[in-house]
């Protein structure tokens, strides 16, 4: 069975495509639920009315989907916390050259 940490190295493929970082540095993951059959990820946006939102949503499915054989990928886009730079990695801080 895979784990939590395995679909979080996969998600690290799926580029936010406006501030070209993966989506795990950015802090838009919030949580991975992995069951025998079956990944739920609940994801946020950087705002509300980001305009790649169905593109984002359909790389995640995708990426687990093709990296584990996991077919019932089920993703949940919420809101609440509201995404802020302090989600930013590390990594991603200093590539957008935020202070750490």
């Amino acid at each position: 069975m895979i784990s939590k940490t395995d679909v979080l190295e996969s998600l690290k493929k799926v580029i936010d495509p406006e501030i070209g970082i993966n989506i795990v540095d950015v802090g838009l993951i919030y949580r991975v639920d992995v069951r025998e059959n079956e990944v739920e990820i609940d994801f946020t946006l950087t705002s509300p009315g980001c305009p790649l939102a169905d593109t984002i949503n359909n790389d995640i499915i995708t990426v687990v989907q093709e990296d584990h054989g996991i077919k019932d990928v089920v993703t949940n886009l919420v809101w609440n916390p509201p995404w802020s730079i302090e989600f930013l990695s590390e990594e991603a801080r200093l590539d957008l050259g935020y202070p750490i």
